[in-house]
């Protein structure tokens, strides 16, 4: 498993997500339909903040792409990143089978994949030097 590469993309999918939840949370939830028509100050302040600390995970991530993830700097990060991933898939799957949206879908697949990634770095054979 290539853990720099595997943070790198995490890292600008993360990015890509905080920039749009923080700067246009109306517009995405204006995606959600009635939700997105009526949403309340406390629920765009909501998006904002979760645009935020993706930001923040984002930015952790690009600035640990480079360290190595057998010892004990490395792994914080990688388990943060496997909870978090692992909690939306497992969230996205739920919603998935009551509404099968194909941006749901891939938002899915997406999550998965990341969160068997960065399972991989943490359960799987030592990692070699990258």
């Amino acid at each position: 498993m290539n853990s720099r590469m595997l943070m790198t993309v995490t890292a600008a999918l993360l990015a890509v997500g905080g920039l749009a939840c923080s700067f246009a949370p109306q517009e995405l939830l204006g995606g959600l339909g009635d939700v997105g028509a009526s949403a309340s100050p406390a629920l765009v302040l909501g998006v904002q903040a979760l645009g935020a600390a993706w930001l923040g995970f984002a930015l952790l991530d690009w600035n640990a792409r480079g360290a190595p993830f057998g010892g004990i700097y490395g792994r914080p990060v990688a388990l943060g990143n496997f909870l978090h991933f692992a909690v939306i898939a497992l969230a996205l799957a739920k919603d998935a089978g009551a509404a099968p949206l194909a941006g749901v879908l891939i938002a899915t697949a997406i999550a998965a994949a990341l969160a068997i990634g960065f399972g991989l770095l943490l359960f799987g054979p030592a990692p070699r030097a990258d």
